[in-house]
């Protein structure tokens, strides 16, 4: 329908506007950051700059349900501003139709989103962090995808995930010979890096081969000198927010398996899926603003009814993932919670509108 081609093109023209606007002020912030690690090792400003490009993607996968819901409020509301939509009502387009259109113009953003989400934006942004750490840390080398396999001298090391800004879930250490053999293998429940650049290993067991002999020890803690810091492995890590759905499919499997906590990674993945899907919910509910109270408002007015929705949905995801760590709370009902209401405030206001 020619009516629907309309909406559409306009819905499009508004969220390519304001995503262009997001992402370039993400784009610029993100760089602002990087310069505090300008000079560290072989990191230049040519490679920030490179890192900054790369995590476009993902600045595009963040900002898109609020870029949609501004642009919807944008091209809307130029339409009804030039009695466009008045025309379309009085010629027997109800608000159901136009609603209709528009979620037709979100089920298309959602596509795109899921497209840079599961295919564009993990492995750019997976090669910005290496890029980076190989920058910065040139005298160490990893590879893998189980976690952070990172060499130091004759030892590897194998980190599974970071619980803080100096503490890493897991380590595995394997020490090698001179000629390249097995000659210790030992596992922690928990590292941590000290300011010295030594690693505290917590709860420490080791099996050490010599010959056709294996001894076996445990520690409480273990102090293992190192030329990694903790700053390389928290480049080095995944951070679980920037996997693809199908990487965090099979680390939860894996953890649920081995009866490990996969909480983190299980509300990370719903989250990406309603985060996704509210790109639709974020279109729809701009079609009661443009027919209510913002019908005659200015662009201003609603970019930054667009903006505050928008942040107050991108919190609310940030702080139920607190809450799905620390009060041991459903990490898929709280990842679909400001989905969920989102959708529920968008159908009531449609339905509501006269």
């Amino acid at each position: 329908m020619i009516l629907d081609r309309y909406i559409l093109r306009t819905v499009f023209g508004g969220v390519a506007l304001a995503l262009s606007v997001l992402v370039a002020l993400g784009t610029l912030f993100t760089f602002i950051q990087q310069q505090d690690d300008i000079g560290v090792g072989a990191y230049r400003a040519l490679d920030a700059m490179f890192y900054t490009v790369l995590g476009i993607p993902q600045q595009v996968f963040l900002m898109l349900p609020i870029a949609a819901l501004i642009g919807a409020l944008l091209g809307l509301g130029a339409l009804a501003r030039g009695s466009e939509l008045t025309v379309m009502r009085a010629s027997g387009l109800s608000i159901a139709r136009v609603a209709l259109s528009a979620a037709l113009a979100g089920l298309v953003l959602m596509l795109l989103a899921a497209g840079i989400g599961e295919y564009l934006a993990p492995p750019m942004q997976q090669f910005a962090r290496q890029m980076k750490a190989f920058s910065k840390f040139d005298n160490v080398s990893f590879a893998g995808r189980g976690g952070a396999w990172v060499r130091d001298g004759d030892l590897l090391l194998n980190v599974a995930g970071q619980s803080g800004a100096t503490e890493f879930g897991g380590m595995l250490v394997f020490e090698l010979t001179r000629d390249h053999g097995l000659a210790a293998m030992g596992r922690a429940t928990r590292a941590r890096a000290m300011p010295d650049g030594q690693w505290q290993l917590e709860d420490y067991a080791e099996s050490r081969f010599s010959g056709d002999y294996v001894s076996g020890r445990n520690a409480s803690t273990r102090m293992l000198p190192s030329g990694i810091g903790g700053g390389f492995l928290g480049l080095a890590i995944s951070d679980p927010r920037d996997l693809d759905l199908r990487s965090l499919w099979r680390v939860m499997r894996g953890l649920a398996g081995n009866g490990l906590d996969a909480r983190t990674y299980e509300f990370a993945f719903w989250s990406r899926v309603a985060r996704t899907v509210a790109v639709v919910f974020a279109v729809l509910l701009a079609v009661p603003f443009v027919f209510g109270p913002l019908r005659s408002s200015g662009t201003g007015a609603r970019t930054m009814i667009g903006l505050i929705i928008g942040i107050a949905f991108f919190l609310a995801q940030r702080m139920l993932e607190s809450g799905a760590i620390v009060f041991d709370a459903p990490p898929m009902l709280l990842a679909w919670a400001p989905t969920l209401c989102l959708a529920l405030a968008a159908v009531i206001l449609i339905a509501r509108t006269r």
